[in-house]
């Protein structure tokens, strides 16, 4: 997206995140890791953690009390992005900038994040694979998917 040699402003909130899990299933990571590395990276990233509200099911986190680190590798210069997700109450809060002890912490390239919240791969298999790294609470992480609604299911 050049305009005039500057990046043009691209508006994710108007993409139907459905459509956006058929194009991360659909394509090659190669093509996703460029992406990942790119200039659009931190606007990915925050319309994903942005959205995360909308797709929270309170009522598979009723008595959960979890503050969540996701910790997104490979970014340009070797960056990582850390935010954090809280659950207390059947609440969600999420942050960019992490203050709580986590219960869990998920570390993970740029590629396999797109893949794990679009649904186009499974927490297990990807922890199994070594694309996924947990510390903490491995019970707690395994149920994490439960209490969202994935794109397109």
């Amino acid at each position: 997206m050049e305009s005039n040699g500057h990046q043009a402003d691209f508006d994710l909130a108007n993409i139907d995140p459905a459509e956006i899990g058929k194009v991360v299933a659909a394509t090659d990571d190669a093509q996703l890791r460029e992406g990942m590395q790119g200039p659009m990276r931190a606007q990915i990233i925050g319309e994903v953690f942005g959205r995360m509200k909308e797709f929270f099911k309170p009522e598979n986190a009723q008595g959960q009390e979890a503050v969540v680190h996701w910790k997104i590798t490979d970014g340009p210069d070797g960056s990582v992005d850390h935010w954090e997700v809280v659950v207390r109450n059947g609440e969600l809060t999420v942050t960019d900038s992490p203050t709580e002890t986590p219960r869990v912490s998920l570390t993970m390239d740029g590629v396999s994040f797109l893949k794990l919240v679009t649904g186009a791969e499974q927490g297990p298999t990807m922890f199994m694979s070594g694309k996924l790294q947990l510390e903490g609470d491995m019970m707690f992480a395994a149920n994490i998917q439960s209490m969202f609604t994935l794109p397109g299911s």
